[in-house]
């Protein structure tokens, strides 16, 4: 088991592994085996875009532009959007920033195929399912070098990133509550938040 998000030493970042805990992934043997993993080409390239993207723009540049900055260093030419029905606008004006860079875009909404809930044994209700198979489905067939989510739903994401076969990379995720900035509740995790994110557990009132 691994805990590092509760570590407080950091030896990953400075270098010091002589202070490294037991279960530090740095002291892990399998280490050479991933190295080896960033000599496969197409990770090479990803891992070195995304890098230099880092070093070049720190802090000076949104998400959209670094995607675009991300997706250019890689020579992508053909993006796909995998979007909500919810953020339909958001969408279009992504789609058409993505174009007016040079990008040939594929967008496929979360509703194609107007699937019914019955398919996945919810009964009772008219609302189409979301389908991410279908919008990996229908992205790989444009065959798309890159694909973006924009919104999908918790769950809903895992299934498009399992069957996409282009990398994929997150624009924006699914908060409904949060107006899809689901950090603000980390910020406010001791505050406003802390009987939602802690609840006592009732057997001890």
């Amino acid at each position: 088991m691994y805990n590092c998000a509760l570590c407080s030493i950091h030896a990953c970042s400075s270098g010091k592994l002589d202070m490294a805990p037991k279960n530090c992934p740095c002291l892990n043997d399998e280490m050479d085996e991933i190295k080896s993993l960033y000599k496969d080409e197409e990770n090479h390239n990803i891992a070195q875009a995304s890098s230099l993207i880092v070093s070049d723009s720190y802090g000076t540049k949104t998400r959209l532009e670094e995607t675009i900055a991300f997706a250019k260093k890689c020579g992508y030419k053909k993006i796909g959007l995998a979007f909500c029905i919810g953020l339909v606008e958001e969408s279009k004006i992504i789609s058409k920033v993505l174009s007016y860079h040079g990008f040939e875009v594929s967008s496929v909404i979360c509703k194609n195929g107007h699937l019914s809930r019955e398919l996945i044994d919810i009964n009772n209700t008219k609302v189409a399912m979301c389908n991410p198979i279908g919008q990996a489905t229908f992205l790989n067939e444009s065959e798309t070098e890159l694909n973006i989510i924009v919104g999908l739903c918790v769950g809903h994401d895992s299934l498009f990133i399992k069957y996409s076969k282009a990398p994929v990379t997150i624009f924006a995720v699914k908060d409904r509550v949060l107006c899809h900035n689901p950090l603000a509740v980390i910020y406010q995790a001791d505050t406003y938040y802390k009987d939602k994110l802690f609840p006592e557990d009732i057997n001890q009132k």
